[in-house]
């Protein structure tokens, strides 16, 4: 807790001199900066320290210089994410800020020993509990204040028009009116096989809408991306598949979801099998034919949906890749241009409006291109 009046000093610091007084000289100019900067968040990432602050100028002619700064800063390691500790400081600080007008609590710190230690006592208390806790309760005479720490999530992928979107957690957990209008008309389409693509036409939607509430869903976790279902898709296990043997738990949320019917529930050994048997050059088609799920009470398509969920299996994909034709005189189709082996096979047709056999009768047809599975 710094403050500034006639000069600038260290109100209270918990722990005790945390930070020396050569990094505190070094970066005073940043921790009570001008006056554009006030009230604003700010962070500094030097000396092997992230300090944010939140600093705050009181204009009043009762103070020297009319005014009284202070700064309540968090201080982290370097390399820390501090910015889930952002509100928390602000909210602080305007806590601080109203004990100072009410009562001029933070400007008789320096001179009043009872003041100093409440200042120290209830810094303590905020560090260990958030430390411990990541929330703390904060009570000074009538005032009360409640901080927590917000764990803020990471930006969602980017959502393309071949990607599938899929609830992770039941419809009905969400009530109608905590989704905007555009969501709710989405949300009867998001069934886990339509691509992104797809939903916009069904729902008569703008493409790129339906991409900015899918990514919304994503942000909060409600929904999963998976890729395009194909009988003709190549799938094979991950080092995963294992804890289907072991993970009892796992075994029983795998039959439930995968079973046709709940009469009758699958053995795990039969879902295990078949997970094992996707294998490079093996289409879901193939396994179908050799182990006729369907008479064993597994829907293929929840044991492929459930496998990529719990990444068990994955996708291998084709790239299609346009090699140079040795007949120059023949130009270069835009469909050509696109076989770059960065877009997959679905990218490609639901960029270009194609069928997946229309294309692959494309690619067969030309010996300029090649594919590449990974």
């Amino acid at each position: 807790m710094l403050e500034e009046n006639c000069c600038m000093q260290c109100l209270s610091s918990v722990p005790e001199d945390y930070v020396s007084k050569e990094v505190f000289d070094a970066v005073n100019v940043y921790i009570i900066p001008k006056p554009q900067l006030q009230r604003s968040i700010l962070t500094i990432n030097t000396f092997g320290y992230k300090i944010t602050g939140f600093p705050v100028r009181i204009d009043d002619a009762k103070y020297a210089r009319n005014a009284y700064y202070f700064n309540l800063c968090f201080v982290c390691d370097a390399w820390a994410r501090t910015v889930q500790y952002e509100p928390v400081v602000k909210k602080l600080s305007e806590y601080l800020l109203t004990m100072e007008e009410e009562g001029c609590f933070l400007s008789q710190v320096s001179s009043e020993t009872t003041k100093h230690h409440q200042l120290f006592s209830i810094l303590k208390q905020i560090l260990n509990n958030l430390n411990a806790t990541g929330m703390s309760t904060v009570r000074e005479g009538e005032m009360t204040m409640f901080l927590k720490v917000v764990r803020a999530a990471t930006d969602p992928p980017p959502v393309m028009d071949h990607h599938v979107p899929i609830f992770t957690t039941e419809k009905g957990v969400f009530q109608e009116e905590q989704w905007d209008l555009t969501t709710q008309q989405l949300l009867p389409h998001v069934d886990g096989f339509k691509h992104i693509a797809q939903i916009a036409v069904d729902a008569d939607v703008e493409n790129s809408l339906v991409k900015a509430c899918i990514q919304n869903l994503l942000y909060y976790k409600a929904v999963s991306l998976l890729p395009i279902f194909l009988y003709s898709n190549v799938y094979t296990p991950t080092p995963k598949v294992r804890l289907l043997a072991t993970d009892a738990a796992l075994q029983e949320e795998c039959i439930k979801y995968v079973s046709v019917s709940g009469q009758q529930l699958p053995s795990v050994q039969e879902i295990f099998v078949m997970y094992c048997s996707m294998t490079h050059g093996t289409t879901l088609q193939d396994l179908c034919s050799r182990y006729n799920p369907q008479e064993h009470n597994i829907d293929e398509r929840k044991l492929v949906q459930f496998g990529l969920l719990h990444k068990l299996i994955r996708r291998i994909c084709k790239y299609p890749v346009y090699i140079k034709s040795t007949n120059h005189c023949q130009p270069v189709t835009s469909l050509q241009h696109s076989f770059t082996g960065l877009l997959s096979y679905d990218e490609v047709c639901c960029t270009r409006g194609y069928s997946p056999k229309t294309l692959e009768e494309k690619v067969e047809s030309d010996p300029s291109v090649v594919v590449i599975w990974k």
